[in-house]
């Protein structure tokens, strides 16, 4: 509470001397008057003067009183234009670093507590060009003196950064005024100093800084797209290399922009989310859950029962899934959007070539002004001894497999204990299939807190999988017509028999085959971007799981969006991809949702953090649909409600993890939650719970005492 209060006290000091000033404004006549007598006084003891001077022009900028342009003026009279500049430059940067310092200390925690997130693209746009945007801001006269030192004191900008570049920005503007001064007798009236030519070359002066950085950005292009002939015109705006998430919004954004864009894609429209990943994984989730459900019907008051099915009619509704959300990523509905959209394989021939090769072997040839590598990810396969001759799945190969079969695998090996490999091994084990899941960490779902792991892990036991942690696979083979792999853990080593293995252990960009060696774009896990999805040539970009750094669908097209802009408009304004707030579910039972920080990253990263924790066993819904179990965790700054991480563990965590995701994108904190009416009864009430435990612990037990004093006194 000191700091507010001392900006108060401060607020109206500063506002009592600027009404005096106000009462009797100076003007050039007063000012004439009073340098009389300070110049005899100069002529009798110069250094004196000029340390008084220079300590009250100090002090004038460092409270922010409007007398430094009538001390400007007085510096050139007294000192002359030499001295009077070292004099103001020094005293005026060192007076404006004070007041920037003062509202860094007084203010600076205050305003990012009140607003939190909503500053965080300043604080990051401050802290990389924050020297930049402070010399333009020195250079327009226009733009208050007092006020830029108050609100840079706010940003995350460095105090000796601050002060070099005022030093340097301000000096144009000081010597005007102090040359003015130096003609004081003839000057009439301060609107003369700034002539219309004069304030014009300030603007244009001020807005040297943004020409510079374009000139710099065209240079830095030409310079990445030297020994290459650049086409004299161009068959498309846009190409864009692959249809699955990030291509299919880069397509249809260009094309609403009345681009012209082709759209290329190899194998199936809708790419791996419709057709291997999201979509068909939550379709057999689903069928999983209601043959767990049925044979679990006594915990609804219903006789449990064995569900009977066959695995081709589980995977057949897969496909009946698949082809009724097909059309939304079809040949036909994006042609009738306006995009291009060709089968084939595309390459990379030069910066602004690409090469399309149908199946039957015809190649084409399209010059185009930019780029969009959407080229996506596939399963990663280890180089496990034995593998290949054991045979495996992915989920890529899996769905075509099972629909072949009338039963599942009795025995099935799932390698890898990620998001992928946990959903599909819970699956499969509901659909009763004997279930052997192999992590070689030492739990599931590392990305998460141990407290979820350990959750996901006792429900999948429960389900009936065998969860080996800690266990590194060695090889695979065939012993007597038995497939096995052999395990490792504490030096001990085991064979595991299955019918089937899975392969889950992640998946990796693909990077072969479309030019980007010949064209010496660097890959490393991923294609390299920079913070606008620029590869090395600015007009290639990439985009989804090829960029990373994240593998979602729902990153993919926000990654989409910032690539097309940038892709198309690039010349003129471009935008830095925001991560700010990513979300992200895994779909066991229970689901798994995440947005911002967890405590092990939090700790990792030496942020200071609270928790609060809501759990959804105390939940009315969650209790009559016999799903109380879970929890929604939140991290708050100390002592305030701003919301920097939540983790939601329970059924449709997916779901309700949104409301925190829209409360950190707008900034706002558990406070707003707790004050919006939700549906009685509804899961999302849990949002609201975790709130009000949050507002429980930082109830102020003073006020509660007087409170109650107060009441008190009301009975009589």
């Amino acid at each position: 509470m000191r700091k507010p209060a001392l900006f108060l006290a401060l607020a109206v000091v500063i506002a009592a001397l600027i009404w005096l000033i106000g009462r009797n404004p100076p003007d050039l006549d007063m000012l004439r008057e009073q340098l009389i007598d300070l110049d005899a006084w100069r002529v009798e003891r110069p250094l004196l003067v000029a340390a008084l001077f220079f300590a009250a022009y100090v002090a004038v900028t460092a409270l922010s009183l409007p007398l430094a342009v009538w001390m400007t003026l007085a510096a050139g009279a007294l000192f002359g234009f030499g001295w009077g500049l070292v004099l103001v430059s020094f005293a005026s940067t060192i007076g404006a670093t004070l007041a920037f310092l003062a509202a860094r200390y007084l203010l600076s925690d205050w305003v990012h507590g009140r607003f939190g997130n909503r500053l965080q693209a300043i604080d990051e746009g401050m802290t990389r060009d924050g020297a930049f945007y402070l010399f333009t801001l020195r250079l327009i006269p226009a733009v208050p003196f007092f006020a830029i030192n108050l609100l840079m004191g706010l940003t995350p900008i460095k105090a000796w950064v601050f002060y070099l570049v005022s030093q340097i920005g301000m000096l144009a503007g000081t010597a005007v005024y102090v040359n003015a001064g130096t003609q004081l007798a003839q000057l009439e009236s301060l609107s003369g100093i700034l002539s219309p030519p004069l304030i014009l070359s300030f603007l244009l002066l001020g807005f040297f800084p943004w020409i510079a950085k374009f000139a710099l950005r065209l240079v830095k292009r030409r310079r990445a797209h030297a020994g290459w002939s650049r086409p004299a015109r161009y068959d498309r705006n846009l190409v864009v290399i692959g249809a699955g998430a990030a291509g299919l919004v880069s397509a249809y954004i260009a094309a609403a922009v009345k681009a012209k864009v082709t759209l290329v894609e190899s194998h199936k429209m809708g790419g791996d989310c419709l057709n291997y990943g999201c979509v068909p994984s939550k379709a057999l989730i689903r069928s999983a859950k209601l043959a767990h459900q049925m044979r679990h019907a006594d915990r609804y008051g219903l006789a449990a029962t064995r569900p009977e099915f066959s695995f081709r009619g589980i995977f057949e509704r897969i496909q009946a899934v698949i082809a009724a959300i097909e059309p939304h990523d079809s040949v036909a509905r994006y042609e009738g959007l306006g995009v291009d959209v060709r089968r084939g394989h595309a390459r990379l021939i030069d910066p602004w070539t690409v090469q399309i090769t149908d199946d039957a072997g015809n190649a084409e040839r399209l010059t185009t002004r930019a780029v969009i590598l959407a080229t996506g990810a596939a399963p990663f396969v280890p180089p496990l001894p034995g593998l290949d001759a054991v045979g495996y799945l992915t989920s890529d190969t899996l769905w075509e497999e099972m629909a072949q079969r009338e039963a599942g695998p009795k025995r099935l090996v799932v390698l890898g204990g990620g998001p992928i490999g946990c959903e599909l091994a819970q699956s499969f084990a509901r659909l009763g299939s004997e279930v052997t899941q192999v992590e070689m960490l030492p739990r599931l779902l590392i990305r998460e807190d141990e407290e979820v792991s350990a959750l996901v892990k006792a429900s999948m036991e429960a389900d009936g999988v065998t969860v080996l942690t800690g266990h590194r696979a060695r090889a695979c083979g065939i012993t007597d017509g038995e497939k096995w792999i052999e395990v490792e853990a504490g030096g001990k080593t085991r064979r595991i028999a299955f019918d089937d293995l899975l392969v889950a252990v992640g998946r990796a960009a693909r990077l072969d085959g479309y030019g980007l060696e010949e064209l010496g774009i660097p890959t490393g896990k991923v294609i390299e971007t920079n913070e606008y999805l620029e590869t090395l040539y600015p007009n290639i970009l990439a985009a989804g799981d090829a960029a990373g750094p994240f593998q979602f669908t729902h990153t993919a097209a926000h990654q989409a969006w910032f690539a097309t802009v940038n892709a198309l408009f690039g010349k003129f304004k471009r935008f830095r991809a925001d991560y700010r707030v990513i979300p992200w579910a895994t779909f066991t039972d229970p689901e798994i949702a995440r947005v911002g920080l967890n405590e092990a990253e939090a700790r990792e990263r030496k942020i200071p953090y609270e928790i609060t924790r809501y759990g959804i066993d105390d939940l009315d819904r969650a209790i009559a649909d016999a799903a109380a179990q879970g929890f929604v965790k939140v991290l708050t700054r100390p002592g305030k409600d701003e919301i920097l991480g939540v983790t939601i563990a329970g059924e449709h965590a997916g779901d309700l993890i949104a409301e925190f995701v829209f409360a950190m994108k707008q900034g706002h904190g558990l406070g707003k939650i707790l004050s919006t009416i939700h549906i009685y009864p509804t899961l999302a009430e849990a949002n609201k719970f975790a709130a009000g435990e949050w507002r429980k612990a930082h109830v102020n037990p003073t006020a509660l005492r007087l409170l109650e004093r107060f009441h008190a006194w009301r009975r009589g």
